[in-house]
């Protein structure tokens, strides 16, 4: 009791000294009418070996994938074609790349949801995973919480390391080659609330997820459902000492993982289908058909397969 007692104290001093000394001061925002504008079009080959088209702005435009509605930025697939080579979609990357010692806080009121679907809202940096990835909302199919995970080279693991934090570790080493692990799972944290992802995030209108980058204590993500979202967030004067427990924290300690492991980390917000991971556990989650099949011949199904976000806003 007195090892845990003191363990929990630690996390709360880590997690004191890294916000004391911070006044954030807004660097970007992204919103509106100039939302898209600061993103790039992803148009490769999904690296996930998902079942989708990404497509340029120009197409997302003139079909309508990617609006601006009531000074929303609304991002969604085609939902009206039947395909064999994949369904159209947006995979939008940042113009502007991030670094240590920033916060940024995204306000989003709905996010896609269904069976096939692969959502994801990240940050990842050049020359992956040797730049960091740190993956803010993901899941898929009919998930009900949202996974916060991290994906780095060799030598960043939390294995040992106190944490403060309301979700539960899924696993504990960052490594995309971790031994013990499979491929590329890194070091995951499930949300313990089943309004942070999916049909219950929209039902509550979405909310907040704010993210803490900082060189002395690591990287925490919060998050808040929409009647729970605090007001100095709501006020434009974000103050995380004010914020109490994470979802998730992964701090920066000599010997298990270190800041140099996260640089140059752009946004990306993306809706991919079935691939790596919605594929393989496609056949688990209670999804009919096959995944490639259903997505591509049901497009109606993909009517709620959609982002609506308010804004995106990072501090320094």
């Amino acid at each position: 009791m007195v090892s845990s007692k003191l363990s929990i104290l630690s996390a709360l001093a880590l997690l004191s000294a890294a916000t004391a000394v911070q006044a954030w001061t807004l660097q970007n925002t992204y919103q509106g009418s100039n939302f898209f504008d600061q993103f790039d079009f992803f148009t490769d080959s999904d690296p996930t070996h998902g079942f989708v088209q990404y497509v340029d702005r120009a197409t997302a435009t003139s079909k309508k994938y990617v609006s601006v509605q009531n000074n929303q930025a609304v991002i969604k697939p085609d939902t009206t074609s039947t395909t064999t080579t994949g369904r159209q979609s947006v995979r939008l990357v940042s113009k502007t790349s991030y670094n240590a010692n920033g916060l940024y806080i995204l306000d989003a009121e709905h996010m896609p949801v269904g069976c096939g679907t692969w959502p994801a809202y990240w940050m990842v940096g050049p020359n992956w995973p040797n730049s960091g990835e740190i993956d803010i909302i993901e899941g898929v199919n009919n998930q009900a919480q949202n996974q916060v995970t991290l994906h780095t080279s060799s030598g960043c693991t939390m294995e040992g390391v106190s944490r403060w934090q309301s979700g539960g570790v899924l696993t504990p080493n960052c490594d995309v080659n971790a031994p013990g692990q499979g491929a590329n799972v890194g070091c995951g944290v499930l949300a313990p609330n089943a309004d942070s992802y999916g049909t219950g995030f929209n039902n509550n209108k979405g909310g907040v997820y704010a993210t803490q980058l900082t060189t002395s204590s690591g990287i925490q993500v919060w998050f808040w459902p929409r009647s729970q979202v605090p007001g100095d967030i709501s006020s434009g004067n974000p103050d995380p000492r004010n914020w109490g427990q994470p979802l998730a924290t992964y701090p920066f300690q000599s010997g298990k993982c270190s800041a140099n492991k996260f640089s140059n980390l752009q946004f990306v917000i993306n809706l991919t289908f079935c691939g790596d991971w919605a594929g393989s556990v496609y056949a688990s989650s209670g999804c009919p058909s096959s995944c490639n099949a259903y997505v591509g011949q049901n497009p109606g199904a993909f009517n709620e397969a959609y982002w609506r976000i308010n804004y995106l806003k990072t501090y320094n």
